[in-house]
């Protein structure tokens, strides 16, 4: 599937302190989220349904990565 995401807004967390060694992250016209490694912005981005990034999000809040 290609999706186009020349028009995507990408962000970093503000706990990344600006740094380039964090994933940036894109909400899609298309209901899907876009994330991508910030040190290759023009490299391969993995998107995810909303429920999909909903679960992951909560995993890590939830401490569950740690």
């Amino acid at each position: 599937m290609n999706v186009d995401l020349s028009q995507a807004v990408w962000f970093k967390s503000s706990h990344s302190g600006g740094s380039n060694e964090c994933v940036e992250v894109a909400h899609l016209s298309d209901d899907q989220v876009g994330v991508r490694d910030s040190k290759n912005p023009t490299g391969a981005a993995l998107l995810f349904s909303p429920t999909a990034w909903d679960a992951f999000t909560t995993s890590i809040n939830n401490g569950q990565f740690s």
